[in-house]
């Protein structure tokens, strides 16, 4: 997943990588399943901060949409709670210290805590460029409540192109449900890749899974699979992919797989997919009574 990484990241993911201001010191805590929904699920209306305080008694300005959804929207007033999170883990307890006319000021009411990834990390590649009526929308948004650990929109030749004012629409998108479900890390939306770009990655991946119409079932798969809880999930565009785009990527190494029946729009095949191998890593994970 190298090229990955190196690729040039969309602005939400940007901001989210920049050094904070002060150094902070962080308290880690467990990445198992209960633990991590412990930590994120807290009481307290969440908001995104890219800095934290860097300790109990801290101060950090919150601006932006943020500000006006604390403000405009909850009617948070001064010495309300809220929690502050950065995308990255990190999380803090805070109290609204002061508000003026473009922002407010939050004071850390306890030391910052960073709560460790889930070792569950599924990268989707589906080709969404074409979708209409907020069908996109709707993919990206459960992908990130289903804890995905990446999206990629996938170019093909039935779906060539994704146009940038749907990435900067998709950004947002990942910020509202992140906060909506409360998740503390990231959902990384990478730059549109082509086929030939993603055949380096499927070889490279212990397990990679392509949703093809009549194949075999997924259940069948799995249960003669590695017991992997990371990989790639591949979905094709309306039309489903060409011949030759499916001999490259099963010879490159995915394995391919059935939906059942009927046939399945993009999205729906999509969060099928993540959906079943989600469950099926965090039952892998799960400690036996």
């Amino acid at each position: 997943m190298q090229s990955l990484a190196a690729a040039v990241r969309p602005r939400f993911v940007q901001f989210l990588n920049r050094p904070s201001l002060k150094p902070v010191s962080l308290r880690a805590f467990s990445s198992s399943s209960s633990d991590y929904a412990n930590q994120s699920r807290g009481g307290l209306p969440r908001f995104f901060s890219q800095v934290l305080p860097p300790s109990k008694g801290g101060i950090v300005r919150v601006e932006g949409d943020e500000f006006w959804h604390m403000t405009k929207v909850l009617r948070l007033s001064t010495n309300d709670r809220v929690e502050l999170f950065n995308g990255k883990g990190g999380l803090i307890e805070g109290c609204i210290q002061r508000i003026d006319r473009t922002g407010l000021y939050v004071v850390a009411l306890e030391d910052p805590k960073l709560v460790l990834p889930q070792h569950t990390q599924w990268n989707v590649f589906a080709a969404f460029g074409t979708l209409k009526g907020g069908r996109a929308d709707w993919l990206v948004e459960k992908c990130t409540e289903l804890g995905a650990q990446s999206v990629t929109p996938l170019l093909t030749e039935r779906s060539p192109s994704i146009s940038e004012n749907r990435v900067d629409r998709l950004e947002r998108v990942i910020l509202a449900a992140t906060k909506q479900c409360q998740r503390l890390h990231e959902m990384v939306l990478n730059p549109p890749m082509k086929i030939d770009g993603l055949l380096p990655l499927v070889s490279q991946s212990k397990l990679a899974f392509v949703a093809i119409a009549e194949a075999t079932p997924l259940v069948t798969a799995l249960s003669s699979s590695r017991n992997e809880s990371s990989g790639l999930i591949i979905v094709g565009p309306e039309g489903d992919f060409t011949e030759k785009e499916v001999n490259k990527i099963v010879e490159a190494g995915a394995t391919a797989v059935g939906l059942g029946p009927h046939r399945l729009r993009v999205e729906t095949a999509t969060i099928a997919l993540l959906a079943t191998l989600m469950l099926c890593s965090d039952s892998q994970q799960m400690p036996i009574p």
